[in-house]
């Protein structure tokens, strides 16, 4: 047994359908340490949604083992329940209850003490103060989508599952959601475990990326490690003349991947881009090739996602 928060062996779900059996999960493994945020992604039908649920007790697995905050999936989880925060993507408040309602009910529900003060503790922390006498439906996007994961935090869980938490909200209460997400982590320690559509999200806000596909985890990592995967970083080079003879010096020296010359652009494939510049600029400079403009472009968590399942996650966007 390790210290992992959330720490799943082979785990697996198969559904039986008319036509026969579908695997939707075949075999997940994977481990989420204390005070991580891990993004969880995958084109549509990847497997994704059903491993959630799995993991939060509402889908009983075929196969395998996991263990969430300490107790096990299968032979406790009224202990899981205890001890996890689930915010689903449709969220779960009833338009017409005050929100400081739906706070004591959920507070009560968990049997928490101190409700009142976990309450005010809860709305300073989310930006919820002054809206506990307002319906839940009169509420903005944004600020539904923080009384959910109050909600959620109510009774204080060391884990917080997260599904789509900022689908159909605009840029600004999105980027304002991820500050409360990291000062949840940041303050109270709380493990969170993601699953996005936006890849912006997952850069941005994601200590580790695990990507499923056809029902198994197929690449993680951080998503720097993530996007070196792929084929390295595009350094563009626009010259003033012709850079072709300085192509052949140029693969010697930065043990370039891949190059191309069009007119008087220059394309290479590199490890490290950032860290070639100057020997790149030396070279042409030695060559008497001019520079115009120069510039690095690292990989995208999208290219990741086409080299790693051959499919763009940008494809499962909601419209």
């Amino acid at each position: 047994m390790t210290d992992a928060m959330i720490e799943a062996g082979a785990l697996a779900r198969t559904f039986t359908t008319k036509s026969g059996p579908v695997e939707a999960v075949r075999g997940v493994d994977l481990a989420v340490e204390p005070g991580e945020i891990v993004g969880f992604l995958g084109p549509n039908g990847a497997g994704k949604t059903t491993t959630l649920r799995m993991l939060t007790t509402l889908l009983r697995p075929t196969a395998g083992t996991a263990t969430v905050a300490g107790s096990d999936l299968r032979s406790d989880p009224a202990g899981v329940r205890r001890r996890i925060g689930y915010v689903a993507q449709g969220g779960g408040t009833d338009p017409s209850c005050p929100v400081g309602e739906e706070l004591d009910l959920q507070a009560r529900l968990y049997g928490v003490s101190d409700g009142a003060e976990r309450i005010g503790k809860l709305c300073a922390q989310l930006e919820l103060e002054g809206l506990q006498h307002r319906p839940a439906g009169s509420l903005s996007g944004g600020q539904r989508r923080r009384l959910d994961i109050a909600l959620g935090l109510v009774h204080r869980p060391p884990v917080l599952f997260l599904d789509e938490p900022t689908t159909g909200l605009d840029p600004q209460s999105r980027s304002n959601l991820w500050e409360h997400i990291r000062r949840l982590r940041e303050e109270d320690g709380t493990t969170v475990f993601l699953t996005t559509h936006y890849l912006e999200e997952a850069d941005a806000l994601c200590d580790r990326i695990l990507i499923i596909d056809e029902g198994r985890i197929v690449a993680e990592g951080t998503t720097d490690e993530l996007k070196r995967r792929v084929s390295g970083d595009v350094v563009t080079v626009e010259v003033t003349g012709d850079p072709a003879g300085a192509v052949t010096a140029l693969q010697a020296l930065l043990a370039v991947r891949e190059a191309t010359v069009t007119g008087t652009t220059l394309r290479l494939t590199v490890e490290h881009g950032d860290q070639v510049l100057m020997t790149l600029m030396r070279t042409l400079d030695a060559a008497g090739v001019e520079i115009a403009a120069i510039q690095v472009a690292r990989p995208t968590l999208d290219d990741v996602f086409l080299t790693v399942t051959g499919r763009s996650l940008r494809e499962g966007i909601p419209s």
